[in-house]
Parts: C-alpha cells; structure tokens; sequence
C-alpha cells in the first residue's frame, strides 16, 4: 500500500509547519498559555485567512477545500510538534464534523463561520462519575413548546472558556446508560441559563465545568434524529481520537528528537553520554514506538470511512499504541534529561505533559483494549 502524501498533501504540511515555525515558537507558546485568555486569537484568525486550514477538511460545497481525514492527520501531526492549543480538535474535527452531517441550514451557516474563522466549538460529552462512557448521560432535555429545555452538568469541556458554541449531549429517551435515547444539542455559549467554571488543563489548555439549567432552545438546535444520535456520536468521536493520534505522533517526534539532541550535548566522564550504548538503545526503542505509533495513525485515519465495528476497532487499535508510546516515550525523555526535564523552562517537560493527557483523552489504553476486544467478539459471535 502507497502510504505517501500527495502534492497537495506535502504542500499543506509544509505550509503549516513554516507557518508555525515562524510564529508559534516555544517561548511565544509559553507566554501565551501564561496569559488570562490562554490562547492568541490572532493565530486562530491567521489559521481560516492565511493558511486556509480550518477548511482543509470540510467538502467544496460547504466553502471548503475537498479534504477529508489525511488533511486533519497532516494538520494535527504538526499541530502536534508545535503543541498548537488553539482549539481546532474541538472545532473543525468536532464542531464541524457533527455540524457537516446535521443537513440544516443553520448548520451549514456555521460551517462556513468556522471556515473563517469566526466560530469556535466545544464538545460538552463528559460527566462526573461517567468515566470513558459517552452513553451515560445524566443531563435532560425535555420537550418545551416547539423547542426543548436542558439541564444538567458537564465535566472537563476542553477548549470552553473560547467557545461561542457549544454541542452538548442529552438525554431525551431511556435511562441513563442506555445508548437509546441520547441526543444532540447545539448550544450558544452566552445562552442564558449556562454557566461555566474555568480552569487551566496541565498541559497548558483551558477547559470548563459547566451547568445548564433550564436552557431553552430550539427545535433547530437538536443535530441528528432526536433519541438517536448515539451512531453520530460515536462516528465523530472516533474521528477525533484519530485526529488525536496523529496530534500524539508530533509530540511523540518531538521528545524523541529533544532527547537525542540534548544527549549529544550533556556530557559525563569526558563524553557526550549519547555515547553511553546503554542509552543509544533506550533511543532507538524510543524511536520505535514512534515509527509504531505513526503507521497505526495512519491504519486509523485510512479506516474511517468503513463501517462502524471496523473502524472502531482501527481507532481503538491506534490509540493503545499511541497510549503506551506516550507514557514509554514521554517517561525516557523525562529520565534521560534527569530532573531538569520537568522544569518550565525547558520544552521537553510541555511536550511530556501533553502527551501524558493525551494517553487517558477519549479512554485509556485499558479501555480501548476492552472496546477492541469486546467488538472483535461480537463479530466471531
């Protein structure tokens, strides 16, 4: 199989990845997640109107350019080394990703306000005591008039505090595990009756705890069939942990890269200590699991369009490589560069904390292998 990337697809790598050299550097990404915003909103805006890339994968139809999965992995990767926070995961991959199937007109408004830049999203999925299950949603919407009225709270909703949108899970039908009966909202930020508790994430993002209540919208506000959105969750959802592992293979790179060049540097006993073969080879399995964890990206995003069980079974497959090459390659980067790793100053210590959330984001390793091991079963049953 022909894994190489089209012209099209090398031109937007390397538009991105200049872009971000020349102005996403360590030192501009620190004092950036340092500020009260978190975040440039300048950058965002540099995204939709010099770069394009916030329209990479969204159809022509919809103003954007024609890509599909491979643009979002290539955005990501080196969205990736850069440790971009700006929320385009929560936006373009979620936001649009929903809003792109929804088939309304307001959808595809907001579709063409994220392409330039002008809308941002958050995905309001996770509550207290849920763990990794999506389907066990507490939170209500109950019928109002022509619209519907939601309460309820939702946990560590990455990328809120910069969100002028929001699609929240709901629960219209069934009782509060069952996959039957959840629903999908979009929610404006500013509505009243939502309130939000901000705080920043360890590895420099902002997220949100929020609570609904009594949130009146719209019969236009529900995406997708009303107690039946369940099959639309979980098919942007494993888009986004696709997206996600390719974001891990540039952190990944990243604290391979940053410790082998900084072992070139230190030197013990008169030499360079990356001429100890003790720790050439703790470098090269560190490099393994990084070239492991690209090919499995890869296999995940070149599987998204198949059908639902083989898709999830490809996604769930990628993230436990890239969960248990996070913490290897995290954890090695972190020893070999002794105690100084850990310090502020240094971006190892960044790149080590992302990709520490990064192994538990969407399910740890332990729950995607029982995802995987549960949908294989089913299949020889």
């Amino acid at each position: 199989m022909d894994l190489s990337f089209t012209e099209e697809q090398t031109l937007l790598r390397d538009s991105v990845a200049a872009y971000l050299g020349d102005r996403y550097g360590f030192d501009a990404r620190r004092a950036a997640i340092a500020s009260p915003t978190g975040w440039r909103p300048e950058v965002w805006k540099a995204f939709a109107e010099e770069l394009g890339i916030l329209g990479a994968s969204f159809p022509e139809e919809m103003g954007g350019l024609g890509g599909g999965p491979i643009e979002t992995m290539v955005v990501m990767e080196e969205f990736g080394r850069a440790l971009v926070v700006e929320p385009y995961l929560g936006t373009v991959v979620i936001g649009g990703g929903f809003l792109k199937r929804a088939g309304t007109d307001r959808a595809r408004a907001l579709v063409e306000d994220i392409i330039a830049g002008q809308a941002t999203f958050a995905f309001a999925c996770h509550e207290h005591e849920a763990r990794y299950n999506l389907a066990r949603v507490a939170t209500t919407a109950k019928k109002s008039g022509s619209g519907y009225e939601i309460s309820g709270r939702k946990a560590v909703v990455i990328g809120a505090p910069w969100a002028s949108h929001l699609i929240v899970t709901a629960r219209t039908a069934g009782s509060q595990s069952e996959t039957a009966g959840v629903s999908l909202f979009l929610v404006d930020k500013a509505a009243r009756g939502v309130s939000t508790r901000d705080y920043p994430t360890v590895d420099g993002r902002r997220a949100s705890e929020i609570v609904f209540e009594n949130v009146t919208v719209g019969a236009d506000a529900l995406i997708g069939p009303a107690d039946g959105a369940w099959p639309l969750i979980q098919q942007v959802t494993d888009e986004a942990i696709a997206a996600l592992c390719a974001e891990a293979c540039g952190v990944l790179r990243k604290l391979h890269e940053g410790t082998v060049e900084y072992t070139r540097g230190r030197k013990q006993f008169g030499q360079p200590i990356s001429a100890f073969q003790v720790l050439q080879h703790r470098m090269v399995d560190m490099f393994i699991q990084v070239e492991q964890s690209v090919s499995m990206s890869f296999m995940a995003h070149i599987h998204l369009s198949d059908s639902a069980d083989e898709r999830a079974k490809a996604v769930s497959a990628a993230k436990v490589q890239i969960g248990r090459a996070c913490k290897f390659v995290g954890q090695n980067a972190i020893q070999l560069h002794g105690g100084m790793g850990m310090t502020d100053e240094m971006a190892i210590g960044h790149y080590f904390k992302r990709a520490t959330l990064i192994e538990g984001e969407f399910g740890s390793v332990d729950h995607h292998l029982a995802r995987y091991e549960s949908l294989s079963l089913d299949k020889v049953a």
